[in-house]
């Protein structure tokens, strides 16, 4: 029995020893690794203007009603298409009845129609949009970074990124005293690119109302400063 028991203890005791093993390893494999983050920012030029217009109106027979607004955005499609480097994309249309003052019986209809218009070519789209306001009304006005710029941007600010990181992990590793370094992992974080830039539209619809033909108004876009992380880990070599 003596002997069992001495023996079992034995083995119980190489199996901790066993599986201690991966532990120490894990701790050996994290030996002088520094997490690091490196940050570099660029200005980027809102360069695509995007214009959103409607057409709005009410009628107590809704089948009129609806060939009327149909009617006012074919001829705004029309004339939006003969415009060169305007891309046309129709927006939301809505129709929802109206009421009487007890809110019982309907007594009409009301609908709404979008046309949305994106354009690089500000001065083209600018004065589209002073001749569609002669029919339709604005929205908003809103500035954007184009996919394009967006990318080229991107591609620049990662090369930036890495040479801040790398310099960031030369000056950690002389302040260590080490020989050397190694990155053991690197993300990177991109933030800043704007959702569309809401200019006033009625300000622009104001400025417009009492000019034939409207003039295309002055806009100055912008910039955005787009920032780019660069996260990781290094392991300094001794």
């Amino acid at each position: 029995m003596s002997r069992f028991t001495r023996s079992a203890a034995i083995i119980t005791f190489s199996a901790s020893a066993i599986a201690s093993l991966p532990a120490m390893a894990a701790d050996a494999l994290n030996y002088n690794q520094i997490s690091l983050r490196a940050e570099v920012s660029q200005e980027v030029a809102r360069d695509k203007m995007i214009v959103t217009l409607y057409t709005e109106s009410q009628n107590s027979d809704p089948a009129k009603l609806a060939a009327e607004i149909t009617t006012t955005m074919n001829q705004a499609l029309g004339q939006a298409r003969e415009v060169k480097g305007v891309t046309l994309r129709q927006g939301s249309r809505n129709s929802y009845p109206i009421y009487d003052s007890k809110n019982q019986k309907i007594t009409g209809w009301r609908e709404r129609a979008e046309l949305r218009l994106e354009s690089a070519d500000f001065p083209a789209l600018s004065k589209l949009t002073g001749e569609l306001l002669n029919t339709l009304k604005m929205d908003n006005m809103d500035f954007a970074i184009a996919d394009a710029t967006r990318k080229a941007s991107e591609d620049a600010l990662l090369k930036d990124a890495v040479a801040a990181f790398k310099a960031r992990a030369q000056l950690a590793t002389d302040a260590l005293g080490g020989k050397g370094y190694k990155i053991v992992n690197l993300n990177f974080n991109t933030n800043g690119y704007p959702m569309p830039y809401a200019r006033g539209g009625m300000m622009m619809k104001a400025a417009m109302a009492d000019s034939a033909p409207a003039p295309a108004p002055e806009v100055e876009a912008g910039t955005s400063q787009v920032n780019m992380s660069a996260d990781g880990v290094i392991e300094v070599l001794q």
